[in-house]
């Protein structure tokens, strides 16, 4: 995804040298899990009943399953002081020219959000489109000046185009750097050109939490946006290999097609469905096909919230002032303060993996914790 710029490229002589020197050295973390990687990072917040961090516990507190396949984890030491790379990604477009005014809260505590380390913040503001309104700075009067020139937009609310262009920002990072997205934005994409399978991919593929501060989508632009997703069906109805509703007795007859496709949609094979009904049914595909179905639901339904999840970030309401600051707040006192474990796959399978972290013998404990993440490969059948 391409941004619209509001300010002159940057030359290639304004980026600190150490910077380069970073970029250009040889990592030992690779934060992108493609084929040939053999580390998958697990950042996770943990944290009792009552809100409180809980802090001390080894590897050997936690247990992981790769689409539902035990692995071995590893507790990665000191990360807190890791340089942070960050994208504050605000809605100006929709219903987010509403919320402008609390915006100029965000500057002053951007500060306490990205923490006592070396750090990068850019700035993206979007409707209908993303525009970078601020480049990587370590100068946060430069990321407050860019926050406080936002002015209202069109009614467009493009997140996942958005959020295309913020993890295309982070993969040019020098890879020591965590990676983390601020998201401000309404709870339904409107406008993006993005697809939701693509947008599921794009943020199962990067090791990038993003932390959600989200408001609600109006009724009207609800209802215009209607859901084609059902989270009570996994299918269509009657079954898995069901055609759903009769094809019109009057149509050409296809053996192959699917007559549940929307009009102007390319029809699934026969085989196609067969393969998705085989993955439903049989593990290890079955949990990462349920999670798929599952998260693009979701997207449909709340983008930032289900982002966040997905992620092993946090999601906030944002109705007013005071809950916006709250959610800045914790957002920024568990940012430092996550456990990061990680695994190495054995011959990993392309395309998205479930993982679900929990505590052994631990009791009303809550683990937040990414749930996917995305392998490069050859296409699936």
């Amino acid at each position: 995804m391409k941004l619209r710029q509001v300010f002159p490229l940057l030359c290639l002589s304004a980026i600190p040298v150490g910077m380069l020197a970073q970029a250009a050295a040889p990592a030992s973390r690779n934060p992108v899990f493609r084929t040939g990687t053999t580390l998958v990072l697990v950042p996770a917040l943990v944290r009792t009943d009552k809100g409180q961090l809980v802090y001390s516990l080894t590897a050997g507190d936690f247990t992981l399953t790769d689409n539902g396949t035990p692995q071995k984890l590893s507790l990665e030491e000191d990360t807190g002081s890791q340089p942070l790379a960050m994208v504050i990604v605000a809605e100006t477009g929709g219903a987010g020219a509403q919320h402008l005014a609390n915006y100029s809260k965000l500057g002053p505590m951007v500060d306490a959000v990205t923490g006592d380390v070396p750090r990068q913040v850019a700035v993206i503001s979007f409707d209908s489109e993303p525009v970078l309104a601020q480049d990587f700075t370590p100068d946060l009067d430069q990321v407050t000046g860019a926050i406080n020139r936002m002015k209202p937009g069109n009614d467009g609310a493009a997140i996942f185009d958005s959020l295309h262009a913020a993890v295309d920002l982070l993969r040019k990072e020098p890879p020591t750097y965590r990676r983390a997205i601020l998201l401000i934005s309404e709870t339904r994409d409107l406008g993006s050109q993005a697809k939701l399978e693509d947008t599921l991919k794009a943020i199962s593929d990067t090791n990038t939490a993003i932390y959600s501060l989200g408001f609600s989508t109006t009724r009207a632009e609800m209802k215009h946006e209607a859901s084609q997703f059902s989270s009570d069906e996994p299918g269509p109805a009657g079954g898995c290999m069901s055609r759903g509703d009769k094809v019109d007795a009057d149509a050409d007859p296809d053996p192959d097609a699917d007559a549940d496709a929307a009009p102007g949609k390319k029809k699934q094979s026969r085989a196609a469905q067969a393969y998705d009904c085989a993955s439903l049914l049989a593990p290890p595909l079955r949990a990462a096909k349920m999670l798929a179905m599952a998260a693009m639901n979701g997207l449909h339904k709340n983008a930032p919230e289900t982002v966040a999840q997905l992620t092993g970030g946090e999601y906030y309401k944002f109705e007013n002032e005071k809950n916006f600051e709250k959610g800045l707040m914790n957002i920024s006192n568990h940012i430092p303060n996550r456990y990061v474990l990680s695994f190495q796959p054995q011959s990993p399978q392309p395309g998205l993996h479930s993982i679900k972290l929990q505590l052994k013998d631990f009791s009303k404990v809550q683990v937040t914790a990414r749930s996917s993440y995305w392998v490069d490969g050859a296409a699936q059948p």
